[in-house]
């Protein structure tokens, strides 16, 4: 890889690694030089054991087992990558939204890195340095009434608890930054694609097309990949942005209309 950008020794959490956008972060990590632990509710068949740890990280149990494996396994943490989120709500507005569905779209997409964060976040002040990347989403600023009005208030939770994080621990050599993708084209998101586009009798870009429209348009005509925002988290997880904390960066293909 290019001298340009390199994680070479640094010790790295990367959650909900085995697939997405999280794949292609703990693959591009690890291609720097970081050596990464990642995490699923289960084993991929691909992964080295050493490396991955099973856990629920709805759970409290599961965020303690995976902070536990960290300090065992990596002795420390230098880098969270705070991957984990997604929405299973039902359409319907927010009449459809019933408690277990608020529980669960809190217990996915936010209080994971709380409580992650809280166990490691320590250790990091203690040896004076360390990044943060809280990966949030523009749903924040769109939420889409039919369907993600849940999903929609736990990413904007992350993102103030992320923002009141950095301006505490910043002092202390640990920076705190949020990215907020758009649409992202992983394997979920195409098979959306055809089932939206067999409903509608048209072809596989027409799938994309009706999420695009959804979305209010994608100036730039198409999904960010899962690679691009790996690009995006280790940038800003390298000394390359050793200024940069308490910010956000939005990576959507320019989906979000305003300033």
């Amino acid at each position: 890889m290019s001298d340009f950008l390199n994680l070479s020794g640094k010790r790295a959490l990367i959650t909900s690694g085995t697939r997405g956008a999280g794949a292609a972060t703990v693959d591009l990590f690890r291609k720097l030089g970081a050596r990464v632990l990642t995490t699923a509710r289960s084993f991929p068949p691909s992964s080295s054991a050493d490396l991955f740890v099973a856990a629920d990280l709805t759970t409290s149990e599961g965020c303690f087992t995976v902070a536990k494996a960290v300090r065992g396994q990596l002795g420390g943490v230098d880098i969270i990558v705070h991957m984990l989120g997604g929405s299973s709500s039902p359409a319907g507005g927010f009449a459809a939204l019933g408690e277990s569905d608020w529980h669960k779209e809190l217990d996915l997409n936010l209080f994971p890195a709380v409580r992650l964060d809280r166990e490691l976040i320590p250790g990091m002040i203690a040896q004076g340095s360390g990044v943060v990347i809280h990966v949030s989403s523009i749903q924040r600023l769109l939420p889409l009434p039919e369907a993600t009005t849940a999903y929609a208030a736990a990413k904007a939770a992350l993102s103030t608890y992320s923002k009141s994080l950095s301006k505490e621990v910043s002092p202390k050599g640990v920076r705190v930054v949020r990215v907020s993708p758009g649409w992202i084209e992983t394997e979920a998101s195409v098979k959306l694609a055809r089932r939206l586009a067999d409903e509608a009798g048209t072809d596989i870009e027409g799938g994309k097309r009706i999420i695009m429209d959804s979305l209010g348009g994608i100036p730039l005509g198409r999904p960010s990949s899962p690679a691009e925002i790996a690009n995006l988290v280790a940038f800003l997880s390298s000394d390359r942005a050793s200024s940069i904390t308490g910010a956000e960066f939005v990576i959507d293909g320019g989906t979000v209309p305003t300033v």
